[in-house]
């Protein structure tokens, strides 16, 4: 069954807006944490030469992700697949892009790692590693909405949280990664555009 979440509805098209220049001509793109699947149906719709990959750790949302696929007829979506990014093995061998919104800051640090390795493995040289989310700067929150957010975060989970960019960065530049192209967002959100060295 489809399920809505109303944040990928604001922030989709604003997020494509910044990733059309910079995807691939052709080839895979990887979304990792495709959550409902609205990202990556809007933008498979928007590039229709494109490959589209969207995976997801949870059942109920690889099974609301293939909902939307069908229903809206695309056929440059594949099913959806299951994806631990913590695993050093996945079911995913190369993409020319990979994709993760709001994912490592729900997620324990270890995802982050996960995340960035395996985007290391995947990306051929030249290839782009997208991440959109809220960053910690500097040490510091950039609003005082993120600084309640984080907070909340937390309560949930002691393992979350706000990750700073310095840290994201250092993390990708140790995987082969390009300093990022940094694109100011909606809500005090950012994207991270990283080129694969």
């Amino acid at each position: 069954m489809k399920k809505q979440a109303p944040a990928a509805a604001r922030n989709r098209q604003p997020i494509l807006d910044v990733l059309q220049p910079r995807l691939p001509e052709k080839g895979l793109v990887l979304e990792i944490a495709s959550g409902t699947g609205e990202h990556v149906v809007h933008y498979a719709a928007a590039r229709p030469e494109l490959t589209f990959q969207p995976s997801d750790p949870d059942e109920g949302a690889r099974a609301s992700i293939d909902d939307w696929v069908r229903t809206l007829g695309l056929d440059n979506v594949r099913p959806a697949l299951e994806i631990d990014v913590t695993r050093a093995a996945w079911p995913v061998e190369r993409a020319d892009a990979v994709l993760c919104c709001n994912m490592i800051h729900i997620a324990p640090w270890e995802a982050a790692v996960g995340l960035i390795s395996g985007a290391g493995r995947l990306v051929p040289p030249g290839g782009l590693f997208f991440l959109y989310g809220p960053y910690r700067q500097g040490g510091r929150h950039t609003a005082p909405s993120n600084e309640a957010f984080d907070a909340d975060l937390k309560r949930r989970n002691p393992a979350w949280g706000v990750r700073d960019l310095e840290a994201v960065i250092e993390l990708a530049g140790a995987q082969g990664f390009s300093a990022p192209d940094i694109v100011e967002m909606p809500a005090n959100n950012l994207s991270l555009l990283f080129n694969r060295l």
